[in-house]
């Protein structure tokens, strides 16, 4: 009879929970579409994201920060939120409710704590956006990822708006092709949404919003106004060309005031990790580089190890899923070993990331070395730091650094602190972060002057993440934040 009570009444409970998560879907998408207020919990998207995945995501963060943050208490801030007059905006309502908890004695009610704890974001005039179109040159894995990230963040459209995919496709087939590509993915799944074709006009209809196919084979031939598109910003995820001559060449088309490249730029060119030095720019400059996926999983901890305890020199390995670059089978390549079939061998590699660091954080040019493995899984990396730090230290001082790094400061959207001692590659897809760090996994040496520090990353989704967060600090149409 007590095993009996005891099953109604956790089965009663999950279901309040869940009547409670299905109210608060329906005021993150108000918040969204009518005020372009975006929430998170801790990082994590909750636009878009089921009932039963709000829980989960609410179950972290108890976790993360020790508190009862229930989504009873998250709905009740929403509903507070919503009924004041806010600007566009990204609030964290990890942070938010974690204050909530220590604080509400103070308070006579919700609506009084966020008016208080908001002051700064009341009133429309407070930020007014002026939208930025978007162009992605290319259309393979990395702007496909960009072209759903980017209609998925449309909201009201004061951000970001594609506009425009530049392909070298020809035919009416190509586009379809296109479409199907976007509607499926083999590591993503199927895109949220419709996608449909209008060949006349050559367009994707992708979630309602008209995005226009331009077939080029160089980038300054092209005339972006007669399509409508001004001072656009072009998203370049070929690789072709990444030095400032071969990519100045978009400047000169009709319609486009700034390029930035997916991948390490030469010479130059400002290499950008969003987070840690987002701000590294001459105001006048056109082009920029948002790195590499190894750069932007490694550089948010390593700039907070730099600071908080220093290094002195260190190795970073990675380990990384193959790319499009290798051969399926053996074939000739270029390169040493990646003609060898990536779906059945442990391949060698070179990386720049060692030196791509130097170039984010200059205090680390020429201490560190770097190498990277490919492994035959399609999506998932890891890279493990081998460092000598500048005192001694405990893993548990360690992973305190990282924790509050993910808690508060500039790096929280960055750095996804794991729990986890069952963590591997596939559980790390589709993270929205750069960088997930794995703590049960962190190793101090006896003297406390070498650690070793495992990073896992979504080497597609969570860079992409990263370059759409510098294409919109470089446009200017980043939302007031609360994190």
């Amino acid at each position: 009879m007590v095993q009996e009570l005891t099953y109604e009444t956790q089965l009663s409970s999950w279901i309040e929970d869940e009547k409670a998560a299905l109210e608060l879907v329906n005021v993150v998408g108000k918040l969204w579409f009518e005020k372009s207020v975006e929430l998170l919990l801790f990082r994590s998207q909750m636009f878009d994201v089921s009932s039963s995945g709000l829980l989960s995501l609410h179950d972290y963060a108890q976790n993360f920060v020790g508190q009862a943050i229930t989504v009873q208490v998250t709905l009740a801030l929403a509903q507070a939120i919503h009924e004041i007059e806010i600007s566009p905006s990204r609030i964290d309502m990890g942070r938010l409710g974690s204050e909530w908890l220590q604080e509400k004695d103070f308070y006579d009610n919700t609506k009084q704590f966020v008016v208080t704890k908001l002051e700064d974001f009341i009133g429309k005039d407070r930020l007014n956006l002026v939208p930025k179109d978007v162009v992605l040159y290319g259309f393979g894995r990395i702007g496909r990822l960009a072209a759903r990230m980017l209609v998925g963040m449309a909201g009201k459209g004061e951000q970001l708006r594609l506009r425009a995919i530049v392909t070298r496709d020809h035919t009416a087939q190509d586009i379809h092709k296109r479409a199907d590509l976007l509607r499926n993915d083999s590591i993503y799944g199927p895109f949220p949404g419709t996608v449909a074709v209008d060949v006349e006009n050559r367009c994707l209809i992708i979630n309602g919003q008209r995005v226009q196919m331009i077939n080029a084979s160089s980038p300054d031939q092209i005339d972006y106004t007669a399509f409508g598109i001004e001072d656009a910003l072009i998203i370049d995820n070929t690789g072709v060309k990444r030095d400032r001559e071969g990519l100045s060449k978009h400047l000169k088309s009709k319609g486009v005031s700034k390029v930035l490249l997916t991948a390490p730029g030469k010479g130059d060119i400002p290499n950008i990790v969003a987070g840690v030095n987002s701000y590294a720019y001459d105001e006048n400059e056109t082009i920029f580089s948002a790195a590499s996926c190894t750069t932007n999983a490694i550089v948010p901890i390593l700039s907070v190890i730099n600071q908080q305890i220093g290094i002195e020199r260190g190795h970073i390995e990675t380990v990384h899923s193959y790319t499009n670059d290798q051969n399926l089978l053996d074939n000739y390549h270029p390169k040493s070993r990646r003609g060898r079939s990536a779906a059945q061998n442990l391949v060698i590699t070179e990386t720049g990331a060692d030196k791509a660091v130097a170039k984010v954080i200059p205090e680390l040019a020429g201490k560190l070395t770097g190498n990277a493995i490919r492994v035959p899984t399609p999506n998932g990396s890891l890279a493990v730091l081998n460092l000598q730090v500048a005192r001694p230290i405990t893993k548990k001082e360690v992973n305190e650094i990282i924790r509050n790094a993910a808690l508060s400061g500039d790096l929280v959207e960055q750095i996804e602190y794991s729990l986890s001692e069952e963590l591997v590659s596939s559980d790390i897809i589709g993270s929205p972060c750069a960088a997930v760090f794995d703590s049960p996994a962190t190793i101090v040496s006896q003297d406390g002057k070498s650690i070793v520090l495992y990073i896992w990353y979504d080497n597609e989704y969570g860079y992409t993440r990263q370059t759409l967060k510098v294409a919109k600090n470089i446009s200017g149409v980043l939302r007031l934040m609360y994190y």
